[in-house]
């Protein structure tokens, strides 16, 4: 055991071998996933997480603190500045993300409510968007993070209509029976699921029996209704959002009259009060 325990720290160590930079690499992708869920780690907790020989990830942290791809604060480590950058940079360039986040700050304005975007990855739903100005920090979601595909609105959504028939396989049968609801309605709901409190509706956005993405609104139940009147903006959007995509550059004049339609719509009055968290959420 211990020949094998020497053997292996050489082999990390050893960056003349012919596949060091794609080991460094993924050693060094390794430990930037430790940061996830994470705020800020130890050079100990680092180790702990990773598996590796301290002075190892070590020397690799000082490497990354060097790239700005982390920050050194006292004796613990954050994200960097450099990965907010090119984050940044990934999420301007996304043509499905450009195409809906106008339409999304619609939906917003007239829902008065948290409104997302999100993607299908694995069995997991991605937030790409997110807008909910003051009140957004009442919902427990961020831009970039993840779920359960089938404990969302959001994600059974892009469940419904994923072409990846494993992704609910091993889902309860009452979620299975959900999902195949959506697919007749084109809707999805969630009631008190994520938040005591808080409703969410969701829809998928893409062709005819395919889902790329879902947009959602999320917000008080006292306040969002799921009925087919809170429906119809989300439905528009998602519909105006698919149409955008395709047509990127070039507005047709079907799109057009989406917006118009969207922008014709009364703002949310009253939609969330002043101050709302998620405490609160139930008695709304």
């Amino acid at each position: 055991m211990k020949l094998f325990l020497e053997e292996k720290t050489v082999i990390i160590d050893n960056l003349e071998a012919p596949d060091a930079p794609i080991a460094v690499f993924g050693r060094m992708s390794t430990i930037l996933d430790a940061f996830e869920d994470s705020g800020r780690l130890t050079l100990r907790q680092v180790v702990a997480h990773v598996g590796l020989p301290r002075s190892s990830v070590h020397r690799m942290l000082d490497q990354l603190v060097a790239k700005r791809w982390l920050r050194k604060v006292g004796r613990e480590y954050e994200l960097g500045m450099r990965l907010f950058e090119l984050g940044s940079t990934v999420v301007q360039q996304n043509r499905l993300y450009a195409a809906a986040m106008p339409l999304l700050s619609e939906l917003h304005r007239i829902s008065g409510m948290v409104v997302h975007l999100g993607v299908l990855d694995g069995t997991d739903v991605v937030y790409l968007g997110k807008i909910g100005g003051l009140h957004a920090a009442a919902v427990p979601t961020r831009v970039g993070g993840r779920m359960a595909a089938h404990e969302t609105a959001l994600g059974r959504a892009l469940l419904a209509y994923s072409e990846n028939a494993s992704a609910e396989r091993d889902l309860p049968q009452s979620i299975r029976d959900d999902i195949e609801r959506i697919r007749d309605f084109g809707l999805a709901y969630e009631s008190g699921v994520t938040v005591a409190g808080l409703n969410c509706m969701a829809t998928p956005i893409g062709p005819i029996g395919k889902a790329v993405a879902a947009v959602s609104i999320c917000g008080p139940s006292s306040r969002l209704r799921l009925d087919h009147q809170s429906a119809v903006p989300l439905l528009t959007t998602a519909t105006a959002i698919w149409q955008a995509v395709g047509q990127f550059g070039a507005r047709s004049p079907e799109f057009g009259r989406r917006v118009r339609t969207l922008r014709s719509m009364p703002a949310a009055v009253g939609a969330w009060p002043s101050t709302c968290f998620i405490g609160d959420l139930v008695e709304l």
